[in-house]
């Protein structure tokens, strides 16, 4: 049997044969969902590097090009490349610190940023194949844990959307909080009394209200859309040739691998929500084009790129399982990477409509996580301990991201995820307590069992 053939075998339910419209729909609520975040890092890092309004959408239109590329090859698969699961691709926040750092630097700026992003690519392309390998270190104890914080890691995001947005003048105001429970409200009612097709778009129907409800009551602003071109290419090395220097490269390849470590979680998670075991080949296509995405990135104006938490909560929430969903998704981020117009229209979504859905979805992945818990032995003590201490441990980023601030700043991709903080934590206790120490615990149920 191929190669081809033993990787299709886990996947074949996900090809659910459903009308063209309905793919279109489904497709378009998994862009509205990870666009925001798609565009903060190239936003973020844009004025960082100080580029102009024009230079910064530029970036973002490159983003969405990779984005959609990466999305198409990840779901679809094609040569060595793709987990051929409902995967959304988007620039990885895992690299902000790192890459605003360099943004100041003299002598650095985007060139030597995109620079250290094809080095750390093709470093990941190097390491990807040992990386699969760790599959067996992730029992459901530390998937199901690791899963339950990428949930709990989202929330804060949520909250800051529903509340109007992290720098909204009057966070918390009541119409904020309307639009998004009224959002919220939407999703519900449509899960609770309807089913089949509608529940599936049922976030598109919840968002879509909450917008046409905002643009009654001017609360979206579309200034400066006149002045976007209809149509716009995006050029490779638009802001010239990369720069390779050492220091960038090693903050990247750090970088890369907790890339790698957050990712594992996801598709195990992804596996667990589409009923697909993802074994050590499927990762590694899967996290090949993770590295892919990234070394490519570099040469079309952008940074490094990893699959998007958020969408697994989506996956879950509408029952659509299939990856053609996310390959027609992929589709959409390309049209929009060439159509400056209908993205700056999508970029307008005011966050406080984003944060009622997102309230539902980002819960969806924790109560996932939850689940999976249940298929582990929950009830021993020490297993009890790893959860709450990895729970506790990627929950610190998220409620005081200033807590490793006096730490080295090499070390910020690790401090500053509360996933890669709760995947490390749960991968060495359960090393210490079920692997290193498993000899150990079956004597001690031995003396039990005879005891009794």
């Amino acid at each position: 049997m191929s190669e081809l053939s033993k990787a299709r075998i886990p996947d074949a339910p996900a090809i659910q044969r459903l009308p063209l419209l309905q793919l279109i729909l489904v497709g378009l609520q998994h862009v509205l969902l990870m666009y925001g975040g798609a565009i903060a890092v190239p936003l973020i890092i844009g004025q960082a590097a100080g580029l102009s309004r024009e230079e910064i959408a530029f970036l973002i239109n490159a983003d969405l090009l990779v984005a959609g590329i990466a999305t198409i090859v990840q779901s679809l698969g094609i040569g060595p490349m793709g987990i051929r699961m409902p995967v959304m691709m988007g620039a990885s926040f895992a690299a902000v610190g790192s890459m605003v750092a360099m943004a100041g630097m003299p002598g650095i700026g985007l060139q030597g940023i995109f620079g250290a992003t094809i080095a750390a690519g093709f470093f990941g392309m190097i390491i990807a194949p040992f990386m699969s390998k760790v599959v067996r270190f992730f029992p459901p104890l530390v998937t199901g844990t690791v899963i339950t914080s990428i949930g709990l890691s989202l929330f804060p995001v949520a909250v800051n959307w529903a509340g109007g947005g992290a720098g909204a003048t009057q966070f918390g105001s009541p119409i904020y909080l309307a639009i998004a429970a009224l959002v919220l409200a939407t999703i519900l009612l449509i899960h609770r009394f309807m089913r089949g097709f509608w529940v599936n778009i049922s976030v598109l129907i919840g968002m879509c209200l909450g917008y046409v409800l905002c643009g009654a009551i001017g609360m979206v602003d579309l200034s400066g859309m006149a002045n976007a071109p209809w149509v716009q290419f995006v050029t490779p090395l638009h802001f010239g040739l990369p720069k390779f220097e050492l220091a960038p490269i090693l903050s990247m390849c750090l970088v890369v691998v907790i890339i790698f470590v957050e990712s594992t979680g996801m598709f195990l998670a992804l596996g667990k929500i589409t009923g697909q075991e993802v074994c050590p080949r499927m990762l590694r296509r899967g996290l090949l084009c993770d590295a892919g995405a990234s070394f490519f990135a570099g040469f079309f104006n952008t940074f490094t790129h990893s699959s998007f938490a958020q969408n697994i909560g989506l996956v879950q929430m509408t029952g659509v399982r299939c990856r053609s969903v996310t390959i027609v998704a992929g589709g959409l981020l390309i049209v929009l990477s060439l159509l400056p117009k209908a993205a700056f229209l999508v970029a307008s979504i005011p966050p406080a409509v984003l944060g009622g859905a997102a309230i539902a979805m980002f819960g969806m992945v924790a109560a996932t996580g939850i689940k999976i818990l249940q298929e582990a032995d929950i009830g021993d003590r020490r297993n009890q301990l790893l959860v709450a201490v990895s729970i506790g441990m990627g929950l610190i980023p998220v409620v005081r991201p200033e807590f490793f601030a006096h730490l080295p700043l090499w070390m910020s991709p690790i401090t500053h995820s509360g996933i890669a903080m709760a995947t490390l934590s749960a991968l060495t206790l359960n090393l210490l307590f079920n692997i290193l120490g498993g000899a150990e615990r079956a004597a001690i149920n031995d003396c039990h069992a005879h005891s009794h």
